[in-house]
């Protein structure tokens, strides 16, 4: 069934529900994409692990610090910019997101719910106190080289990556925000993700469940399966532009 644009216009709350795929048009590898270097040798669920971090933490410090280096050379796409345009556009926007970058931020988004964490964070792994300001990139981080994590001022335990890891629960708060705007809104896009990692994967089905329009954009999308379900086959950075363009002609 074909989206008609101007129901994006006539929205009065839009949640936006975003995974890998938007920041992979920024060039950022996704989770599941091949590992190379140092790394090769490991499945990503291994470095993304509480026990792989106590059995050696600079592997894993290492690895991360790779990928925060990586996020700090991106830049936001135009997916990125539709969707802070966007909310300046409706009466209201909720921004949902699974990955662990900035780049929504950057782009000049605000508030958004992180579901699974930031790189940009770090927490200790002995006395859980968060580190608010983002740590400075060590030498050696772009080279893929194991590197020793920081100490916790506090308690001096290691400093783990502020993300959420294999066998973790996602924050309650950040997943209770998500689920209430989800039942709240009258449109949900969701963006580059694969609705297979839950229980992120369940906030579609809650707008639909509480009478939203839900749009799915994705480079490969299968069959809707409801009347109020859509789906749009394309690149988030074409797509998106795209329907703001049609949607507020």
């Amino acid at each position: 069934m074909h989206f008609d644009p101007r129901l994006l216009a006539d929205a009065r709350h839009v949640v936006v529900f975003t995974g890998a795929g938007v920041s992979a048009e920024s060039g950022i590898a996704t989770f599941r994409d091949k590992l190379t270097g140092l790394w090769e040798r490991f499945d990503p669920a291994q470095l993304a692990s509480a026990e792989g971090f106590r059995r050696d933490p600079a592997l894993i410090w290492g690895w991360y610090e790779m990928r925060r280096a990586g996020i700090a050379d991106a830049r936001p796409n135009p997916a990125h910019l539709a969707i802070a345009e966007l909310a300046t556009r409706v009466p209201q926007l909720t921004l949902i997101t699974q990955n662990v970058d900035d780049l929504h931020e950057r782009a000049g988004s605000h508030d958004v719910i992180h579901l699974h964490g930031r790189l940009d964070a770090a927490r200790c792994l002995a006395c859980a106190r968060s580190v608010s300001s983002a740590l400075a990139l060590p030498e050696g981080a772009r080279d893929g080289k194991r590197i020793e994590p920081p100490r916790c001022a506090e308690c001096d335990g290691p400093l783990r990556p502020g993300v959420v890891w294999f066998g973790e629960s996602l924050p309650e708060q950040a997943l209770s925000r998500a689920f209430l705007a989800a039942a709240e809104c009258d449109l949900l896009l969701s963006v580059g993700t694969s609705g297979v990692v839950q229980p992120a994967a369940l906030i579609p089905g809650v707008a639909l469940e509480a009478g939203a329009r839900v749009v799915h954009i994705n480079p490969q999308v299968s069959g809707s399966g409801h009347a109020r379900e859509f789906a749009i086959a394309g690149k988030a950075g074409e797509v998106l532009p795209r329907l703001l363009s049609e949607a507020f002609a």
